[in-house]
C-alpha cells in the first residue's frame, strides 16, 4: 500500500477542490461552454483546467462536443439517478424493514448494486447482544452475498462468467463458491426467489437475501435478514420474500401472483 506524503495529500485535494470548481461552472450553463469561459468562470489557467477537464472527460463525469465545448457528462447522472433511487427506496422500506426485523429478531439489511458490488444503504439492527451489523456505506463483492448471488442471477451465466474472470472470485472464508457452484447456486437462487449466504462472507454469520424491484420491473435492491449461522431460520424465507414483494410494491411494482412459500 502506498501512502502519500503531505505535499502530495495537498495536490490531491487540490486537484479534487479544482474539479468540484469546473463541474459547478458547467453546471451553471444550459448548453456547452467553452474552455476560455470554463477558466475565466473559476480562475484556473487554461492549461490547468485543460488538462483537469480531460481527466474529467474520460471517466465521463464531463463530455466534449466537435466544437471542444464542454457540458456534464452521462455517468453525473447515472450517479444522481443512483443517489435518488437509494433514497426512494430508504424511505419506502425503512417502516417494513423494521417489521421484519420485530418478526424475526434478527438485523435486517437494505442494500443496492453498484458494479461487482452491493452497498449497505440501511438497516435494521437486532436488539439481541449478539447479533450482526452491516455498516452503512459498506461494500461487499456480489459472489458472496445472498442479494449478490440473486443480481448475478438475473444479469445471466455470461456476466457471471465475465464477472468471475475480472474479479478472481477471492474466496473469504472456505465456504466461498467457486463459479461452477456459483452459476448453479444463482440459477437455483433466482427461481426460488431467495438466496443463502452459508458462511461465505464471514465464518459463522449465515444471511437470507431476496430482490425489490421497481415500477418497471428492474432489480432496485435487495432485501436481506442477517444473523449467526445457528440462529438463522428456514422459517424466516416467507416473512423476508413478503417484506421484499411489499417495499416493491410501494415502489410501484405489480404483482401478479404472490407465492411467498414457493
Amino acid at each position: 500500500m502506498k501512502y502519500l506524503n503531505n505535499t502530495e495529500k495537498k495536490s490531491s485535494i487540490q486537484v479534487i477542490d479544482r474539479s468540484a470548481m469546473l463541474l459547478d461552472a458547467i453546471a451553471g450553463y444550459d448548453e456547452p461552454v467553452s474552455l476560455k469561459v470554463l477558466s475565466a468562470d473559476t480562475g484556473l489557467h487554461p492549461s490547468t483546467a485543460f488538462r483537469i477537464l480531460g481527466a474529467l472527460t474520460t471517466v465521463g463525469f464531463v463530455e466534449r462536443d466537435l466544437r471542444s465545448r464542454y457540458q456534464l457528462g452521462r455517468k453525473l447522472s447515472q450517479l444522481g439517478q443512483m443517489v435518488q433511487q437509494g433514497e426512494d427506496i430508504r424511505r419506502i422500506a425503512l417502516p417494513i424493514m423494521q417489521r421484519l426485523r420485530d418478526q424475526v429478531g434478527e438485523t435486517v439489511n437494505l442494500s443496492i448494486r453498484s458494479g461487482d458490488e452491493v452497498i449497505y444503504v440501511e438497516r435494521k439492527t437486532s436488539q439481541k447482544m449478539i447479533r450482526v451489523e452491516q455498516v452503512i456505506g459498506s461494500r461487499a463483492p456480489l459472489h458472496v452475498t445472498g442479494v449478490g448471488k440473486l443480481m448475478l442471477g438475473t444479469l445471466g451465466d455470461e456476466f457471471i462468467k465475465s464477472y468471475a474472470e475480472r474479479t478472481g472470485l477471492p474466496a473469504y472464508t472456505k465456504h466461498t463458491l467457486p463459479l461452477k457452484d456459483l452459476l448453479l447456486e444463482s440459477r437455483r437462487a433466482l427461481q426460488k426467489g431467495f438466496a443463502f449466504d452459508n458462511e461465505e462472507a464471514e465464518e459463522g454469520v449465515g444471511c437470507i437475501g431476496a430482490l425489490v424491484f421497481d415500477a418497471a420491473g428492474d432489480v432496485a435492491g435487495g432485501l436481506s435478514i442477517s444473523a449467526p449461522i445457528e440462529r438463522r431460520q428456514n422459517e424466516w424465507v416467507p416473512l423476508l420474500k413478503q417484506a421484499a414483494i411489499d417495499i416493491s410494491e410501494h415502489m410501484g411494482f405489480t404483482v401478479k401472483k404472490i407465492e411467498t412459500n414457493k
